[in-house]
């Protein structure tokens, strides 16, 4: 009998619990034990915030959004920062304590659910010697080594439904309405989204863009007798010659900087350009939540039976990955890489491009 422990860590994504019903039914079959670590690490920092997962645990969660184990993008356990006696915030490094914890438990492997910056963590714990699988989770769908990433597919169906809806307020009152989206450095849900919803122009971080040539598109559309517009921007669109756009930066000890900010300053540069009436919205985390599409849904539970196939086998330190439309793995290492990009040449840009969509170029 094995015993296995799960985390989700990093923002959360519908799909989620849905990986956590597959991996606690596929174990249960095979007659093992199943531990959720709550909020990330934290139940291998503290044993207390273990749980117990047995199959009346998950029965019906793969349809909700969220973590019925807590998630969390706060406390690196390489970087953890921590108040000492002295009130002061001091930075550690806790993983050899988690790692202690996993073998006085008796774990025989941690099931990692996250994006790329959980699977760092993963890598870095598989390198210390604990017998890790990677499941890959990110709204983004950045992760270079997986054809699609759970969460993606409900991102981009929330965002098309704004976008629609947009479309009437917006030709209501004469209006140009400006749409950030999540992202990152990765404009996957600003195209996606955008194309679905009908937007005059789709801005993504692969393409700075000019402004002259976005104000020219929206004039074009009042030159065509459509006097409004909806303009998407992914949230690490920059301008040419600009810089992101942020909120400033994360979490101590961790590096990156929370992106924001772009969508109200392209709108107000086609206020002060065109003179018309422009607003801003921005979608935020609505995007991360809700109840998994089919897709996603499916695709989550795949990755979580993929992943115990993997543990079965003995195969640690990989991530389950999707190789449409087969399931196959990548070691941790190659996962982590680099971020998958939006290719210039790929049919969706060409499509956006042929069916009269501005991206800023």
């Amino acid at each position: 009998m094995k015993k296995i422990v799960i985390s989700t860590g990093g923002g959360d994504a519908p799909g989620l619990n849905a990986v956590i019903y597959a991996v606690v039914r596929s174990c249960y079959k095979r007659g093992w034990e199943v531990y959720g670590s709550r909020s990330g690490y934290k139940g291998l920092l503290d044993l207390d915030e273990l749980v117990r997962l047995e199959i009346a645990d998950v029965d019906g969660i793969y349809s909700m959004g969220g973590t019925i184990i807590g998630s969390t993008n706060k406390g690196e356990p390489f970087n953890m920062p921590i108040k000492n006696l002295a009130g002061e915030i001091q930075v550690v490094d806790v993983s050899d304590k988690i790692l202690r914890n996993f073998k006085r438990m008796g774990f025989d492997c941690h099931i990692a659910i996250g994006g790329d910056g959980s699977l760092e963590i993963a890598r870095k714990f598989a390198e210390k010697g604990m017998p890790v699988i990677g499941v890959p989770k990110t709204i983004d769908n950045d992760l270079e080594a997986t054809d699609r990433t759970f969460g993606f597919d409900t991102a981009v169906a929330t965002a098309t439904e704004a976008l629609d809806k947009l479309h009437s307020t917006a030709k209501s009152h004469d209006r140009v309405m400006v749409v950030e989206v999540m992202g990152r450095d990765s404009g996957w849900i600003a195209l996606y989204s955008g194309i679905s919803g009908g937007a005059d122009v789709i801005l993504i971080p692969e393409i700075p863009f000019d402004m002259e040539k976005v104000c020219e598109k929206i004039m074009d559309n009042a030159l065509r007798e459509k006097d409004y517009a909806i303009v998407v921007v992914a949230e690490g669109a920059t301008a040419l010659g600009g810089e992101v756009i942020s909120k400033g930066s994360g979490e101590l000890g961790r590096s990156e900087v929370l992106l924001g900010g772009i969508g109200e300053w392209v709108a107000s540069e086609i206020r002060e350009r065109t003179e018309k009436d422009t607003r801003s919205l921005v979608l935020g985390h609505l995007q991360r939540g809700g109840s998994p599409t089919t897709f996603d849904r499916l695709l989550a539970m795949r990755f979580g039976a993929a992943a115990v196939r993997l543990v079965e086998k003995g195969e640690f330190g990989h991530m389950v990955a999707l190789a449409s439309p087969h399931m196959s793995s990548v070691p941790l290492e190659d996962a982590v890489k680099s971020r998958k990009k939006v290719d210039m040449q790929s049919d969706k840009v060409l499509t956006a491009r042929d069916i009269g969509i501005c991206l800023g170029d």
